[in-house]
Formats: C-alpha cells, structure tokens, sequence
C-alpha cells in the first residue's frame, strides 16, 4: 500500500458505511475510552460529518461546549 496516496476520510467512511446508531456510539464511545493518539482522525472525520449536516444554531452550540471546556491552562506537549 501507498501510504501517500492514503484517502483517511475516503477509508473512514467505508469502515463506517451502513452504521446504525448504536454502532456510531460505540465506535465513539471506545475511540475515546482508548485515550489513543490513532483514534483521533476517525472522531475528526466523524465530527465533520456531524459539522457538515448540522444547521447554524446547533454549529453555535457545539462551538459554546466545546469552547466552555477547554482547559484555561494546558501542560505543553512534549515534542
């Protein structure tokens, strides 16, 4: 496999493709459980869905949550 030529999103998708909403649970329930570095592409093609099909109030209210509960101060990472 060519690793450069690699769609993420496009390979996302077909892994999720005909998901019932209990799977979409689970698949989001354990991404975040793991703690895993790896699971944090998948959450991000599955909040684009969520972004892209969402109307502007529910985007206005997604923004206040998340803007609500980030961290005023983080520990810097280690590079």
């Amino acid at each position: 496999m060519n690793i450069a030529s690699l769609n993420l999103r496009q390979a996302i998708m077909y892994k999720m493709q005909g998901s019932d909403p209990n799977a979409v649970e689970e698949t989001i329930s354990d991404a975040i459980s793991s703690g895993q570095e790896k699971t944090l592409p998948g959450l991000g093609v599955l909040f684009e869905v969520l972004w892209q099909n969402s109307d502007a109030s529910s985007r206005q209210t997604m923004i206040n949550t998340i803007a609500e509960h980030l961290p005023e101060q983080a520990e810097k990472p280690i590079i």
